[in-house]
């Protein structure tokens, strides 16, 4: 680090007593600058915020304590509880997972004008961009999971840091963006968690205002798409994008209506829109890659600038050396190693929920297992839980059919059978669930809370399922096993061999691939 930044960093840790709480990576004041209600966020991909803090390297650190200051801070984890860190691997590395949030804030009176719809004008914002970027322990590789906006989920009780305000749980599924609106982006950092079960490091966020001076300060981003494209239709509805066919450079106001585009790409969904912002931050990636040396001091000092006062941080992230720290892990990934891809859903009525193929995506992040396939052959263990099992006979158990399948029917009378078997096996309290019979690919073991993991590890290894089959949930409100599809007959538990392929339903888009378009609705070509 340049002296004079490590000078100011020491001054400012002189200054600037820490304090940690929410899980907060490295602890840290409560923010500064303020922070509304529509408080400022991201509205598209953040990872190349991370990545454009390199050019605040080769000019010094330029008005470092400036820099600093413009830096907005936010608690990490607004949730009553946290999900483990991952094991270190045989090299003592970790991964490192980061959520991009995005917001519709209209909080300002640039991004009333940015954003439009004056009926939201000073509401609360909603979580419209969420994206989890996975940096592999050994930084190899790094993976990019998008979640659509209208993805079901069930939002934990969240407290806002500010008053106090206690947001109570969900009462069932709600859309994942109103997460934003429970006390703040830790909320949506507890809602990822809860439905991933990956522990998040950090996250970044930018707002309207952000998005058009950050593709100002790179000189703008290339783009295609494979027609002309307008996105208007005659009720007004969309961005007002509106490009010639083939690739083009876009920066500004022109770059935000790429990134909120829905009418006019593809099936006109919410999918499509984030599968044109998956190909914006991937090319921007490039543009910042490509010209990292940035030798004009007058642009070095406009993009640092333009890059801090986009941002709001965890306390982990809240200077520019740590910001700087950060985009030194993210460089060190060629591009060719980057995989974008979208949570595999499918719709219930106008939104949609994750699949089965969510929760295979979701376990090769949460193992460390690369989305691109180019890992090679390698055992992963499976984490034994540090909290310990009750005595056999003193754990409660609930015992589910989930055999049914459209062809087969479901397999009868597989709870009672499975739950005579847990109790030979010591589990007295094990009791069949005859009230219905569920659709469950394979067999699982699931598990409300972290006191409750070791006993449903224990309840697994009684019958030789793999502890990767044990699932925290908040769906259940006890140890509950149900049996899969894989387990229809009345023999011994046996696993199902590991698959460690990425499903072809996360839609993955190499990083390196400079080729894509977007396709154009008919509808919308002129």
């Amino acid at each position: 680090m340049p002296l004079a930044a490590k000078e100011a960093e020491e001054a400012e840790g002189e200054r600037e007593p820490r304090s940690g709480r929410h899980g907060g990576s490295g602890g840290g004041r409560r923010r500064t600058g303020g922070r509304s209600r529509g408080r400022r966020v991201l509205r598209w991909t953040a990872i190349v915020l991370a990545v454009t803090v390199l050019g605040t390297a080769g000019a010094g650190y330029l008005y470092y304590q400036q820099l600093n200051g413009n830096i907005k801070k936010d608690d990490l984890n607004l949730g009553d509880s946290d999900v483990a860190k991952p094991t270190p691997n045989a090299a003592g590395q970790t991964p490192l997972n980061i959520l991009l949030i995005g917001s519709d804030a209209r909080d300002t009176e640039e991004n009333q004008k940015l954003g439009g719809a004056r009926d939201r004008f000073g509401a609360a914002p909603l979580a419209d961009v969420q994206m989890l970027l996975h940096l592999s322990a050994d930084r190899s590789n790094m993976s990019v999971v998008s979640m659509p906006r209208d993805t079901l989920v069930q939002i934990p009780k969240c407290t806002d840091p500010d008053d106090g305000e206690a947001y109570p749980a969900s009462n069932g599924r709600t859309r994942t963006n109103e997460s934003l609106r429970n006390g703040g982006p830790g909320c949506t950092v507890a809602t990822w968690q809860e439905l991933t079960g990956i522990h998040i490091d950090h996250f970044i966020m930018v707002d309207f205002a952000g998005v058009v001076s950050m593709a100002d300060a790179v000189g703008g981003v290339p783009v295609c798409v494979d027609a002309n494209v307008h996105s208007r239709d005659g009720q007004g509805h969309g961005s007002g994008l509106k490009l010639e066919e083939g690739t083009h450079p876009i920066k500004g106001e022109q770059a935000l209506q790429w990134l909120r585009t829905r009418y006019g790409f593809e099936d006109g969904s919410d999918l499509a829109r984030a599968k044109a912002q998956q190909m914006y931050m991937t090319s921007m990636v490039r543009e910042l890659r490509e010209n990292a040396t940035l030798s004009s001091p007058n642009k070095l000092r406009r993009l640092a600038e333009q890059a801090t006062r986009a941002l709001t941080v965890d306390p982990g992230l809240d200077t520019v050396k740590k910001l700087y720290d950060l985009s030194n892990e993210l460089r060190k990934v060629d591009p060719k190693r980057i995989t974008m891809t979208t949570m595999p859903n499918r719709y219930v009525g106008s939104q949609v929920e994750p699949t089965e193929d969510a929760e295979q995506l979701f376990r090769l992040v949460r193992e460390d297992i690369s989305l691109d396939g180019k890992d090679g052959k390698r055992k992963t263990e499976d984490k034994v839980s540090d909290d310990p099992a009750a005595p056999a006979a003193e754990i409660a158990v609930q015992v589910q059919n989930g055999t049914s399948d459209p062809v087969l029917g479901a397999a009868s009378g597989r709870a009672t059978t499975v739950a005579g078997q847990l109790a030979e096996e010591g589990f007295t309290g094990a009791v069949a669930d005859q009230s219905a019979v569920l659709t469950e690919k394979t067999t699982v073991v699931r598990y409300p809370s972290a006191d409750l993991e070791g006993d449903a590890q224990a309840v697994a290894k009684s019958l030789g399922i793999p502890l990767g089959s044990v699932k925290r949930s908040t769906a259940v409100s006890g140890v509950t096993l149900v049996v899969g599809a894989d387990w229809r007959e009345a023999t011994d538990y046996e696993a199902p061999k590991k698959d460690d392929t990425t499903p072809e339903s996360a839609k993955a888009l190499n990083g390196a691939d400079d080729e894509a378009c977007m396709h154009v609705d008919p509808d919308y070509t002129w």
